[in-house]
């Protein structure tokens, strides 16, 4: 059986994690205690509970105004480390392997810090946190996106810099923020430098706004990836029964089949999408009909601290609540790497040599 202790025991992939997004309760209560910023709680317990309340308003706009707290509390060299050291620890011991985390840099420059400055202090935090992780015998590999947001006017500056740090750990570009009314064509000037340069890019898309949103990201963007993506859904029509591989009888339109056909990636995040409403419960998220309609499905965290969460416990809600199996969880870590930013050679050796063995020794094919 696919028990949750399998599921911890499971070698993970993760592309789609917030930096600001997964603090420790914990770190946010000591670095606030110290800078003199108000907390909602004051214990990390409380304000724990704080968050993840505050984030399950069904509005993404509302969402997204938690990380107010957790951003004030990130605008040093020193508490950037400490954070992104926390991280790579974290995810470390929830078994993931290799994992893609994304920030913005141009929202930790209140204390005077440069640009380049926020960067440094993000990969020193990630380098210390991997070696650390290694010692422990539970190696990762962490790469990092450097976002834009999408209301603001410095995509350009952010591709830039996202590129200048290519050689160091900076494996692609991100926008991110509330998608209604910001389209991603707004920015295109910085995905067009981005391909000039041969950079890796994923695009917010198809959370809080549909399709329209995804067809930009794809056609106009040409984006590597969706960051959720869970809108395509309003482009399959389902049938009742199934076809004749088994599979849900569905027709799918003409960018959703495009999507499908071109293997483009979909980073969904279970937990997140219900708390903004983009899906309704776990057990009917869309995750599972695309998934069987073999898109390129992957599971993600989103923001660990708001929606209390975890790889493990993502998986588990999708084998408790969504009839997931152990196959199915081998299935979308592979296709978690085949779509990370990393060289293919390095993604193949993962699959190869830790990934397969790994699921097979827990009884996956």
């Amino acid at each position: 059986m696919t028990t949750p202790e399998v599921i911890a025991s499971a070698p993970k992939v993760l592309l789609h994690d917030h930096l600001d997004g997964g603090l420790r309760a914990r770190t946010v209560l000591e670095i606030a205690d110290g800078i003199g910023h108000t907390l909602p709680a004051t214990d990390a317990d409380s304000l724990d509970a704080w968050f993840r309340a505050a984030a399950d308003s069904g509005s993404l706009v509302s969402y997204l105004e938690t990380f107010a707290h957790t951003v004030a509390v990130m605008q040093t060299h020193d508490h950037l480390v400490r954070v992104a050291r926390e991280c790579a620890l974290d995810l470390a011991q929830d078994g993931v392997i290799y994992a893609e985390v994304r920030y913005a840099p141009e929202q930790h420059l209140e204390q005077g810090l440069t640009l380049d400055a926020v960067v440094a202090a993000v990969q020193e935090g990630f380098a210390q946190g991997s070696a650390e992780a290694a010692a422990l015998g539970i190696p990762i590999r962490v790469g990092t996106l450097l976002t834009a947001m999408r209301h603001a006017a410095r995509a350009v500056e952010i591709a830039e810099l996202a590129v200048r740090h290519r050689d160091e750990g900076v494996v692609g570009f991100d926008i991110a923020g509330a998608e209604a009314g910001f389209p991603p064509s707004r920015h295109l000037d910085a995905f067009e430098y981005l391909h000039r340069e041969n950079f890796h890019v994923t695009i917010h898309a198809g959370e809080a706004f549909g399709l329209p949103s995804i067809w930009e990201a794809v056609q106009v963007c040409g984006t590597d990836r969706l960051g959720h993506g869970v809108r395509i859904v309003d482009d399959v029509t389902r049938h009742p029964g199934l076809d004749r591989r088994g599979r849900p009888n569905a027709t799918l339109g003409r960018l959703a089949a495009w999507v499908r056909d071109q293997r483009i990636p979909l980073e969904m995040c279970p937990s997140s999408n219900v708390q903004t409403g983009a899906a309704k419960n776990i057990a009917e998220h869309p995750i599972t009909l695309l998934k069987n309609l073999r898109f390129r499905v992957t599971v993600n965290t989103d923001n660990r601290l708001m929606s209390g969460t975890s790889m493990s416990r993502e998986m588990t809600l999708l084998v408790e609540q969504a009839g997931w199996t152990l196959p199915d969880l081998r299935w979308v870590t592979i296709n978690a790497l085949k779509s990370a930013f990393i060289p293919f050679d390095e993604r193949l050796a993962l699959i190869e040599e830790v990934v397969k063995p790994r699921y097979a020794a827990l009884g996956a094919p």
